[in-house]
């Protein structure tokens, strides 16, 4: 039986956190359903639009690894309200935005201040709670991610058809009114260090931005540039590996290193962080993939897809208020494992798609998916600061979310271009099998007395045809590499240790 007690303050400030990381992962998908309206809106392509969503994720993971460094000077409570504020600031005015550069210029503030708040709600449990609460705090924030995840495109689709898309960006407002409140009543003030600010690691800093922000772009950006053809993604990518070169150095060697990496050196975090990368990469891919889809192969509406979503974000709030309670009867490892071969009996279901397969098929595909997320969340952050030092807390959790929000960006641009690829591949397998002196397509296309503006229809027509069914093949195929990434992370999973080395 648990006798440490866990004061109403502490509560109120982990509380708010979770509030905090529920803000900011909601709003890096809340556009995602509602993107060909804003582009419709600001007169904006396909290609220009998809830097609403760069911009917002490349701030982001800039500013996540600075979080720690920024407490230690400011203090967390000053941190976090400030970057409450800005988010909440920026995310009212990107409703406003006359024009695409505006928006564009709003989502990398909103980024960079949302991006603090992610760690620093890991942070506060890791500090705030107890060993015999730690659980309770992850299954917390696995919650809130989680539900994030699911309410972004759903609520996001919704309002857009209902309402316009520049409601989306006012979702923020009553969870950042609270996060504000609790950080003024819960978060006890501490003084600046702002010495440290003379002894900042100036050229690891310069290179954690080239580095991490032109990863991102590379990964963003490389599909639709045709990655290495494109010389602008060429010399991105080499800046980001020099860029990446010089941060690791900096923060390994360097004396002024302002995030620890060294801590990815302990066997169970180092282990944890690996699986939370590909944790990350399986699941915020998969929430890009699937309601690409829905749009795509089944012609969903934006609020079809949010309804499509609800039950992804329903059984996880159904499931993780369990998981503390389930941790004392199972093993943290065995939990983790079990997750994620949940997680890869979810995406198996999606390897056989079909022209019919819509929601009957992506429903149970995301609702399985679904109850394995929390397992996995709940126990790998346990496992992973297991033994760490409080003072460790802040380079941790910076860490921890850096990787995961890395593992989201590689898994989305990694899917996105299997499904690209094979569906070249299939095209063309199913290419060679046609032909206009083939009965069966002769048949299908009519007699040779039908008039050539029918046959070229009903050529346009069979054309179509091949490209759905070689879409359909690549997103199976999206599906099943998915479903084998989880099962290596299962087994990686066993061999974790229960208190860190």
């Amino acid at each position: 039986m648990n006798t440490e007690k866990v004061s109403l303050r502490a509560w109120v400030a982990v509380c708010g956190g979770l509030l905090g990381c529920f803000m900011a992962g909601m709003n890096v998908h809340v556009t995602s359903a509602a993107l060909p309206e804003i582009e419709g809106s600001l007169g904006a392509t396909f290609e220009e639009g998809s830097w609403i969503s760069t911009a917002y994720l490349v701030a982001e993971i800039i500013m996540i690894p600075l979080t720690a460094w920024l407490v230690s000077i400011f203090s967390l409570r000053r941190v976090m309200s400030v970057g409450a504020s800005v988010f909440l600031l920026a995310s009212v005015a990107c409703s406003w935005s006359p024009n695409l550069e505006t928006l564009i210029t709003l989502r990398v503030i909103q980024g960079a201040a949302g991006a603090v708040l992610i760690p620093l709600s890991f942070q506060l449990i890791i500090t705030e709670l107890p060993a015999s609460h730690m659980a309770m705090g992850m299954a917390l924030f696995s919650l809130a991610n989680s539900v994030a995840q699911a309410a972004g495109p759903s609520i996001g689709g919704w309002l857009t058809d209902a309402w316009s898309w520049r409601g989306i960006f006012y979702l923020q407002l009553i969870p950042g009114v609270a996060l504000l409140s609790a950080i003024a009543g819960a978060i006890e003030p501490q003084p600046m260090n702002l010495a440290l600010l003379r002894r900042g690691d100036g050229l690891g800093i310069a290179g954690m931005v080239v580095g991490l922000g032109g990863l991102q772009i590379v990964l963003e950006e490389g599909g639709r540039k045709d990655w290495f053809a494109s010389t602008f993604i060429t010399c991105t990518a080499m800046a980001a590996a020099l860029g990446l070169l010089v941060f690791m150095a900096s923060q390994l060697y360097g004396s002024r290193a302002f995030i620890n990496l060294r801590l990815l050196g302990r066997y169970n975090f180092g282990v944890a962080s690996v699986a939370m990368f590909i944790f990350g990469g399986a699941t915020f891919g998969l929430v890009f993939l699937v309601p690409n889809y829905l749009s795509q192969l089944q012609h969903y509406s934006a609020r079809q897809i949010g309804v499509s979503l609800i039950a992804y974000g329903l059984v996880q709030l159904v499931l993780a208020p369990f998981m503390p309670q389930l941790m004392k009867w199972l093993s943290p490892k065995v939990m983790v494992a079990g997750g994620f071969l949940i997680m890869a009996a979810g995406c198996w279901l999606g390897t056989g798609l079909d022209a019919n397969s819509a929601a009957n098929v992506i429903i149970p595909s995301t609702v399985v998916r679904g109850i394995g997320q929390p397992f996995i969340m709940v126990a790998l952050s346990v496992l992973a600061v297991a033994g760490l030092d409080k003072r460790e807390a802040g380079s941790a959790s910076a860490v921890f979310a850096m990787l995961r929000n890395l593992g989201g960006a590689v898994g989305t641009a990694l899917l996105a271009q299997i499904v690209a690829s094979r569906e070249r591949f299939h095209s063309e397998r199913i290419g060679e099998h046609l032909s206009l002196f083939d009965s069966s397509v002769q048949e299908r296309l009519g007699t040779l007395e039908t008039w050539m503006a029918d046959t070229q229809e009903q050529l346009e027509l069979l054309a179509r045809t091949v490209r759905r069914e070689a879409f359909l093949m690549a997103y199976s195929d999206a599906f099943y590499l998915a479903a084998l990434a989880l099962m290596v992370c299962a087994v990686a999973a066993l061999l974790m240790r229960k208190r860190a080395v």
